[in-house]
């Protein structure tokens, strides 16, 4: 992430400085977002942020640096946009939630027009097209009048991002509902790994070669593997045959809603729920395989 990021804005911009001076209409734009010091935007996804954050730095220090010569400015979404990223974090179902590219698009091309004067500036897709006089959002939308997603960084009160997502079923479960305490899951653990190595095959096996390990705190917790190298797979408590590929630590509870497709986890990852030790390629391997588990329990 720092190296695209950061390292990557900066030694491009860095290249391209001496042939945008000749240029009476130079621009430099990053796809940064404004900075936001409050501590809830590094809690989860610290690396994330400061790589993002550096590029913004890179509009600040430029900005000033080139004045007059080279128009410096970030552009940041007010929603999320549909792409790649947002259907590996969301899930299907996601992009009604999200506006298309075409928006950053127009947004851009708002700010290359723009005389060089117009420098150091953080704007946002759909403040700076209002003032271009657009007025219907819709046509923007992958599902117009469907409930958008706010983007990172920018809600006046960002502790409340996290539960507008959630009410929007972006984020499942990011959060423990407290307004209906959970029903104990005794022996729950147990019976999702019954159906687990129920559903393992040969084909499972060839197509995932890996050790998973569940450090799972909560009732029905301990150490519990599922072994996707043998012949035929195998799955239960306690420490694996052969050394594990991938460590995940979690709740009880949250390992349940993980198989039964109720959290994401990708989600329960980037939320804190789920911490992953090894093999991050074979991690995603295994959310695949619970996507097509998911079903039976």
């Amino acid at each position: 992430m720092m190296n695209v990021n950061t390292r990557g804005t900066y030694l491009t911009s860095k290249a391209c400085i001496p042939y945008l001076k000749k240029s009476k209409i130079a621009h430099i734009l990053n796809l940064s977002p404004p900075l936001n010091l409050n501590p809830i935007w590094f809690k989860q996804h610290c690396a994330y942020t400061i790589a993002k954050y550096g590029m913004s730095m890179c509009v600040l220090g430029m900005a000033e640096e080139f004045k007059g010569e080279i128009a410096v400015n970030a552009l940041w979404p007010k929603t999320a946009i549909h792409t790649a990223a947002m259907d590996m974090l969301g899930g299907s179902g996601i992009e009604s939630q999200c506006r298309k590219v075409e928006i950053i698009a127009d947004a851009a091309y708002s700010i290359f027009k723009k005389p060089k004067s117009f420098t150091g500036n953080f704007v946002i897709d759909e403040n700076i097209l209002k003032e271009e006089g657009i007025k219907n959002f819709d046509i923007y939308a992958v599902k117009p009048g469907h409930p958008l997603i706010p983007d990172f960084f920018l809600d006046e009160q960002p502790e409340l991002v996290t539960k507008k997502m959630e009410s929007q079923g972006a984020v499942p479960e990011v959060k423990e509902e407290k307004l209906q305490p959970q029903p104990k899951r005794s022996g729950a653990v147990e019976e999702t790994f019954k159906i687990i190595k129920d559903s393992l095959s040969d084909d499972v096996v060839k197509a995932t070669q890996a050790i998973y390990l569940f450090e799972l705190s909560g009732e029905d917790g301990g150490t519990w593997f599922l072994d996707l190298k043998s012949k035929g797979g195998n799955a239960g408590h306690g420490e694996p045959s052969d050394r594990a590929d991938v460590v995940m630590s979690m709740s009880t509870d949250d390992f349940v809603k993980m198989f039964s497709g109720k959290l994401k986890p990708t989600m329960a990852f980037m939320s804190g729920k789920l911490k992953i030790k090894g093999n991050m390629a074979l991690a995603i391997k295994l959310e695949k395989l619970m996507n097509q588990m998911s079903s039976k329990l």
